[in-house]
């Protein structure tokens, strides 16, 4: 399962980190003949041409907590649009929507009601939804610096107590993926996982492009983490693969998916629960991880805490023993919790000990606009 990511580079960053093996025609002499060869050279380097689409309006943001019907790039071949032959690249990185909006939904396109951000592998060909775009050969591969999974696997635990983890392609030397100081753009291993694309169009012909990401149950490598992980592409083969919808076909192409063999992750903080929290932090170790600050405390409440904490200071100063007698020190503060008083009847009446303030008569007396002790605690 894939439900969570991250990825912070901006566009021309993107493009950067997805740059891939040329590949060259050479002509190979035999008998004569000069039949034409194929190959990647590994010497030269294609950098991806960016692709803006209009998307109903929508951006892509670089983030450190990407959630689902955020927009994203996608890595697809440039076969697909019909300006495919003024292309310079094979490769072209767009922006598209995470979840897929399905062909035959009508109004808002947020309201469909699916859950459609991964497409499970064993399902595929059976799916409405899914089964068209792969058979029109809309394979994409969704990239980041990696994703975020919840232990679900061992003892039963609500989501709120499950642990997070961040999990991402190994790095090259001393790089490391939650710390953007110690690589660049340029030789950073981004992870890139398999899907699936489709066009949405409105009532006005607006486009939405949208995506899901393939998954299938978890290898060892993951199991003990959750019991589903995404399509990993590990090899610039199997992004060659599933990405050439002329060439390889929708078998061979299914082939090409496999559990992946190397990745690496660490636990993260809770915070990261919270797709509306944006902060470096989520994709830190949690021991790196700085704990979030305390809110400030309300200026009203402040102060009426104040005048609570004054007349605890002075109650305790009545049931204080002046005379240190220890006989009587249970006395003294008795008779300081109950005062006696007489009346002109001679009779005597005993005073109740006195009421600690409650936050419900704070909020009484400040309806009523009697608060002169909060300003006076204020003062």
């Amino acid at each position: 399962m894939c439900g969570r990511t991250c990825l912070t580079l901006d566009p021309d960053q993107v493009i950067c980190a997805c740059k891939y093996p040329k590949k060259t025609v050479k002509k190979e002499q035999d008998g004569g003949e000069e039949p034409k060869v194929k190959h990647e050279d590994e010497s030269s380097m294609e950098t991806p041409e960016w692709r803006a689409e209009f998307n109903l309006g929508r951006r892509y943001q670089a983030s450190y907590n990407i959630a689902p019907t955020d927009i994203t790039p996608v890595i697809v071949s440039a076969a697909h649009f019909s300006d495919a032959a003024e292309q310079k690249c094979a490769r072209v990185v767009m922006p598209m929507m995470w979840g897929m909006i399905p062909f035959w939904h009508q109004g808002d396109y947020r309201r469909h009601g699916l859950t459609t951000n991964n497409c499970r592998l064993e399902h595929l060909m059976d799916s409405k939804l899914y089964r068209g775009p792969f058979k029109r050969g809309q394979r994409c591969v969704v990239i980041c610096e990696g994703f975020y999974e919840w232990q679900t696997a061992g003892p039963a635990k609500k989501p709120s107590e499950r642990e997070a983890y961040l999990v991402y392609v190994p790095q090259d030397g001393d790089a490391k993926i939650y710390d953007k100081s110690t690589w660049s753009p340029g030789d950073v291993k981004l992870l890139r996982m398999a899907g699936l694309f489709d066009v949405w169009e409105d009532e006005s012909g607006d486009k939405m492009y949208s995506y899901s990401i393939i998954t299938f149950q978890s290898s060892k490598i993951m199991s003990w983490m959750h019991y589903r992980m995404p399509a990993i592409l590990e090899t610039e083969q199997q992004m060659n693969d599933w990405l050439d919808f002329k060439r390889v076909t929708d078998s061979e192409a299914l082939a090409t998916l496999r559990p992946a063999t190397s990745l690496k992750w660490h636990r993260v903080a809770k915070m990261v629960n919270n797709s509306r929290n944006k902060s470096e932090e989520c994709n830190k170790p949690i021991e790196l991880a700085a704990k979030p600050a305390k809110p400030p405390m309300n200026k009203t409440m402040m102060a009426w805490l104040n005048v609570r904490m004054k007349r605890e200071d002075q109650i305790k100063l009545e049931q204080s023993d002046p005379s240190g007698d220890e006989e009587d020190e249970g006395a003294e503060k008795s008779s300081a919790l109950t005062k006696r008083r007489s009346s002109s009847d001679g009779s005597e009446s005993i005073d109740s000990p006195a009421k600690r303030p409650r936050f419900r008569d704070f909020k009484k007396a400040a309806a009523l606009g009697d608060i002169s002790e909060v300003k006076s605690a204020e003062r």
